[in-house]
């Protein structure tokens, strides 16, 4: 089912960041001149919106220097494989996550665990909103490319991927430096529909492969000196990483 673009779907985050929401899931752009680095690519039905998106900050997707993955679940990587296969854009990840998106594994809820949680509140219109999107939809990444260097990567925005296991084992966030803007895909988010909770916070159990992992990542996003949060689900945050990464550990212990 494609997605078309909200009106106030394309968030100007800094004079060259942009967060963009799809369905209940977020993608960033990254300009740099006439070209962009775009950062997770939503849903399978999300294409026509990441096209769409890139169109509306004086992009297309031939300006694209490379997807980053934040993560190689459906929602994250809808659009990866078109853009790969279609212009030729690098899609680049944690070594760790290159075997998951290539979908020699797949490391994502399963249709059982959700039913199980089925009585939760929001999880049942969150399902039949992911099954139309694409959730379940085969969309692998025929291949994936592990980053070439340690540290920032030679790219609009100059990305630093920041490991953040937990959610998936090369979960990674990415820090933008120079702008003190952290782009936490699923590490850390701060809404999502199967949440009672607004704010910085980790997605519900179920979502992760290792829930200890990533209460453990949240002590590395709390290191990191960013002011800006993007998260991969949920509004753009604003206040330093390590106060939101210790919110998100209150409520995730609190739950426990």
């Amino acid at each position: 089912m494609p997605n078309a673009l909200s009106e106030d779907a394309v968030v100007r985050v800094s004079d060259d960041v942009y967060s963009v929401t799809g369905s209940n899931t977020n993608w960033v752009i990254v300009k740099e001149g006439d070209v962009c680095t775009l950062i997770d690519t939503g849903y399978p039905g999300d294409r026509d919106a990441v096209l769409a998106s890139l169109e509306a900050v004086g992009m297309e997707p031939r300006s694209v220097a490379a997807v980053l993955v934040t993560h190689a679940h459906n929602d994250h990587i809808g659009a990866a494989e078109h853009l790969r296969s279609e212009y030729g854009v690098p899609v680049l990840m944690h070594q760790e996550e290159v075997p998951h998106a290539r979908r020699d594994f797949l490391d994502q809820v399963s249709v059982g665990q959700i039913l199980a949680q089925a009585w939760r509140p929001g999880v049942v219109p969150w399902a039949v909103h992911a099954l139309r999107a694409g959730g379940t939809s085969h969309v692998p990444v025929t291949h994936p490319g592990a980053f070439p260097s340690p540290g920032a990567l030679d790219l609009p925005g100059r990305p630093v991927p920041v490991h953040t296991p937990g959610h998936t084992r090369g979960h990674c966030a990415y820090l933008l430096s120079d702008q003190g803007i952290l782009v936490t895909g699923d590490a850390l988010v701060t809404a999502h529909p199967t949440s009672r909770i607004q704010g910085p916070q980790l997605l519900p159990d179920m979502f992760h492969g290792d829930r200890a992992g990533a209460l453990d990542s949240l002590s590395v996003i709390e290191c990191l000196d960013a002011d800006v949060l993007l998260p991969g689900h949920g509004p753009v945050h604003h206040g330093p990483a390590e106060k939101a990464a210790r919110t998100a550990r209150e409520h995730a212990l609190s739950h426990t």
